[in-house]
This record gives structure tokens, C-alpha cells and sequence, in this order.
């Protein structure tokens, strides 16, 4: 079954929450993270974890390079910055596999508010500042891969990130599941109606690879969607 996050139920989480001296505001959505208490790794090391949080980071803060264990897309929906060299505002969407150093990411005077949405447990920004950070990484093979920006079609890999306009009444279906490693729909603007239930902005859901393609109709006043769609491996 779809795991379904309502930015209703999801806004009793936020809470404050620092990374490496970074102040921001954090909800969860789905999925642990090791800003909750008592929070664990999976069963099964690979195994599929859905976790999907918004970042509201204050004005002119700035994370410092880093990477993490698990594959990542960030889609930007509010305020804007800069993500290394590229400019960022919503819709902006950023995709790191795992292992792949990026950023550093920096808020403007306006802040910057991002989801973050991984398929796999994470337990932190790992930052280059770091030695045993960077010797950790030389270690690993070579598999980095970084995007910015949107994809209108899935790759080889079933790697995609597209926004979909639904038009009020209009039904909106993602890509196969079983051509990726999971995916996320994210609520940019309207709400989306799925088995009686309205997603307003900011809801969320997560679709596993082994299950059939996720499918909602666009309120009335139809919705603006970012669907994304994890690679089978990261390269």
C-alpha cells in the first residue's frame, strides 16, 4: 500500500533542529529520522525506507558540503538560495545519489524550504569538513551522480523527476513503479483526492517498486504535482 503523509497530521511534528551549527525548522512526514527520539536503522541493511522531511532553514544560514549513505531528491517550495553554483527556488528539484558530496546550500535573506525524500535510512549529513568524513568516501568505488532540474521521461535506470499540471477533475498517474527503486508524490500547489481522502500542498506519498501505479484525481481547483522516481542503483 502507498504510504500517505497529509500536511495536516504531518504539521504536529515540526519542531526546531540544528545540523553542524545549521538552524532550521524541521516536520516529518514519513519515516524516522535522527531527530526523533528513539529512532532506528531498518531491519535489513538496502532494504526500502521511505523518509520524507521539510526543511525550513533560516535566512542566510548555510549547510556545509556533505553527502549521505542514501540516494536523495530535494525539491525546493519556498524562499530561495544557492546549491553550490546553481540558483534554487521552487521548483527547483535536486537529486544526489548515494555518497555524492554536494552543496554547500545556502538560504537566502528570504530562508529556504525544501523536502527532502529518501528510499533508504539515513542517519545524517556527513560533512566534508570532516577528515574521517572525506577518507571514509575515497574509500568507497566511484559511483557519484548529481542533478538539478527536472527530467521529462524515465532513464535507463527508471531514474525521473517531472512535475505534473492536473487540470480539476483531471486524473494524474506517475511512471510504472517496477521501472525505479520507489518514488514520491509531492503536493506543490491544490490538493490531489485519492481513496476519499483530499492531499492538500505540502502532502505526500511514497509508492513502493512492487506495487501498481499510484493514480489521483486533481480537486477542483486542480493541483500542480512533483512526482519522483528513485534509479534502480545509483552510477
Amino acid at each position: 500500500m502507498p504510504v500517505i503523509a497529509s500536511s495536516d497530521a504531518a504539521r504536529a511534528t515540526r519542531r526546531r533542529a540544528s545540523s553542524n551549527g545549521t538552524q532550521f525548522w524541521l516536520t516529518t512526514f514519513i519515516g524516522a529520522n535522527r531527530y526523533i527520539a528513539g529512532a532506528g536503522a531498518p531491519p535489513e541493511p538496502g532494504a526500502i525506507y521511505p523518509m520524507a522531511f521539510l526543511v525550513e532553514q533560516d535566512a542566510d544560514e548555510v549547510v556545509g558540503a556533505h553527502y549521505h549513505q542514501s540516494d536523495q531528491f530535494q525539491v525546493m517550495v519556498g524562499g530561495s538560495g544557492h546549491l553550490g553554483l546553481h540558483d534554487v527556488a521552487p521548483p527547483t528539484v535536486h537529486f544526489a545519489g548515494a555518497f555524492s558530496p554536494y552543496g554547500p546550500l545556502r538560504a537566502g535573506g528570504g530562508g529556504l524550504h525544501y523536502f527532502t525524500l529518501r528510499n533508504g535510512w539515513d542517519s545524517g549529513a556527513r560533512y566534508m569538513e570532516s577528515p574521517d568524513n572525506r577518507a571514509a568516501l575515497r574509500r568507497l568505488p566511484r559511483r557519484h551522480r548529481e542533478v538539478v532540474g527536472e527530467t521529462d521521461a524515465p532513464g535507463h535506470d527508471g531514474f525521473s523527476a517531472r512535475r505534473l499540471r492536473v487540470a480539476g477533475g483531471a486524473c494524474a498517474a506517475g511512471p510504472e513503479p517496477t521501472t525505479g527503486a520507489g518514488q514520491f508524490w509531492l503536493v506543490l500547489s491544490g490538493a490531489l483526492l485519492h481513496g476519499g481522502e483530499a492531499l492538500a500542498e505540502k502532502s505526500c506519498v511514497f509508492v513502493y517498486p512492487d506495487e501498481a501505479p499510484f493514480a489521483a484525481e486533481a480537486g477542483g481547483d486542480g493541483a500542480e504535482v512533483m512526482v519522483v522516481q528513485f534509479p534502480c542503483q545509483s552510477s
